[in-house]
């Protein structure tokens, strides 16, 4: 019942910004919207965790809490946010907390200046807890309280502002059971604003069916030893990608799992939302590790592992869905990163999709899987790609290959694949699955249900061959087609045309002679009823005569 409800508390709240915003685009009103629902909920989280330590005191909490904001000056005020801050990463001073900022909206007496200083100040409280300050520290610089699309001066956008925040403190986002849903809604809103963003969605939204299946594939081997599970997205967009493996794994355990999360996002844009994404759905700041860089130009996480020997961070999985076939600086000192040295040779300048599999998989632990979204050529352009795909082949790395269909995604409607790569496998074959034809076909955009994405993953496990649909091919076979990775070489989906019955063909031609020929009758006995006295009226309907006589 709880996803029915985030739905429903999605779609009034889409349908409600959507008067809002204007002739504003939907992706830039989104920063709006999830910005001060993010705000809301970080101040909400620490007023519950004020109500669960010794900080504060009472019967009446949200009372004391107002006590507090009067009395609460210089350094005992410091010393209150220092505690906070040491605890949650953050610090949200009273008189900025939600609470405050809404009473002042609906006592109007909120200053324009105030939303300036709201943000002002908690980022000012980033610096508390050097340890947090990366994860806090400018995530709600994207929200222009300058737009001249708000208004046209300070208080008419002021009182845009207000408008949005009266619209995201109306919900009360909690499921039947009193559960929680907040992150839950924030997610459907980024799919929503996605599906409004076009070809800009691509940028930071991979969709969810999507995730599930690269999710599931990519922690299919997994152990719950009870070590924290680690997964690591290079291209990370909104985070969407790794809360879905830590989904997959409470589904496949049956409890909650313990998740480090790692990312990296080259927008800044797209890395607050992902911070601000993480954060909502309950991810503790130490437990996760985000960074806003470009993830080909520089290795990152840093060449340390946790337990501080030498050598590449590595996952128990990695997932990616990068951007396909974008330029990359391919010049000849890369060849020494030992990302990419080990293959003997650099993805071509114009197109960068293997670069993202090299980075991935040298990340990756000897027994973890990898599962990354590409464009098909991969599987098949020769020169330098071709080499580093034979590479691949012959160090024994490439798990599966499978085909989704056309149109998953906002950003292209081609069809892509998805790579499965492991370190350390005990078997030389490659398993194909050609899953194109397996979809429900959408108004905008084609959709995975959930028995296609079933078939997939139990497909995958299996590795058995399937009529059709998928082929364990052996290395005998792969070199033979002389390294080429295209699907339809391996897995036969040729539809042979039923046989045709010649005596029905016959009889049905017969049949039709038979009706022309009765038609042509009919047509001449028409044109004798119109013979008259009009000498050229009379020639033209001759000509015809003539004419179906002939038919």
């Amino acid at each position: 019942m709880s996803e029915n409800r985030a739905q429903e508390i999605t779609s009034k709240l889409w349908a409600m910004a959507n008067e809002l915003r204007g002739n504003m685009a939907a992706d830039e009103y989104r920063n709006y919207i999830l910005g001060f629902m993010f705000y809301r909920y970080l101040s909400e989280n620490q007023l519950d965790h004020l109500r669960k330590s010794d900080l504060l005191t009472g019967n009446n909490f949200e009372e004391l809490n107002k006590d507090y904001l009067k009395q609460a000056v210089g350094d005992e005020l410091q010393d209150f946010l220092t505690a906070i801050a040491e605890d949650l990463g953050y610090a949200i001073e009273p008189e900025y907390t939600w609470q405050s900022i809404t009473d002042k909206v609906n006592n109007n007496t909120l200053k324009p200046e105030d939303f300036q200083e709201m943000f002002n100040r908690f980022n000012d409280n980033t610096k508390i807890n050097t340890n947090a300050e990366q994860d806090f520290s400018g995530v709600f610089a994207d929200i222009n309280l300058g737009n001249s699309r708000l208004g046209n001066n300070t208080n008419q956008r002021a009182k845009s502002l207000m408008k949005i925040v009266n619209l995201v403190d109306q919900f009360e986002y909690n499921d039947e059971s009193g559960h929680d849903i907040l992150g839950d809604v924030y997610e459907y809103l980024i799919a929503k604003f996605a599906g409004n963003s076009g070809k800009k969605a691509g940028e930071f939204y991979t969709p969810h069916e999507v995730s599930q299946v690269l999710a599931r594939l990519a922690t299919a081997s997994a152990k719950n030893n009870g070590e924290p599970f680690s997964v690591y997205d290079a291209a990370m967009g909104s985070g969407s990608l790794l809360l879905t493996v830590q989904g997959e794994l409470s589904k496949q355990f049956g409890k909650k799992i313990s998740v480090r999360f790692y990312g990296q996002e080259l927008n800044t844009t797209t890395y607050n939302l992902a911070r601000m994404n993480l954060m909502m759905h309950h991810v503790p700041y130490q437990n996760m590790t985000l960074s806003n860089a470009d993830t080909l130009e520089e290795d990152w996480p840093e060449r340390k592992n946790v337990d501080g020997s030498e050598g590449p961070q590595t996952f128990d999985a990695v997932v990616m869905n990068p951007p396909y076939s974008q330029k990359w600086d391919n010049d000849d000192r890369k060849l020494k990163d030992p990302r990419f040295g080990e293959y003997g040779a650099l993805p071509p300048k114009s197109k960068a999709d293997y670069s993202f599999v090299l980075h991935g998989l040298y990340h990756l632990k000897d027994s973890g899987t990898m599962a990354i979204v590409l464009p098909h050529g991969v599987l098949f352009r020769g020169a330098k790609e071709g080499k580093i795909r034979q590479a691949l082949i012959d160090k024994n790395r490439l798990d599966a290959v499978i085909g989704l269909p056309a149109g998953l995604f906002y950003s292209t409607s081609i069809p892509t694949v998805i790579l499965v790569l492991k370190k350390k496998r005990e078997c030389k074959d490659i398993f194909f699955i050609d899953a194109s034809k397996d979809f429900e076909k959408g108004k905008n955009q084609n959709l995975l249900r959930e028995k296609d994405i079933d078939k997939i993953v139990s497909t995958y496990l299996k590795r058995e061959d399937v009529d059709k649909y998928a082929h364990d091919a052996s290395l005998d076979e792969i070199k033979e087609n002389e390294y080429n990775l295209n699907i339809p070489r391996y897995v036969d989906t040729f539809e042979e045309e039923p046989p045709v019955d010649i005596k029905k063909v016959v009889a049905e031609i017969q049949e039709t002679d038979k009706k022309i020929r009765e038609l042509n009758s009919s047509i001449l006995e028409d044109l004798n009823d119109l013979v008259g006295s009009d000498e050229q009226s009379n020639q033209e309907i001759e000509l015809l005569k003539e004419l179906f006589k002939n038919e």
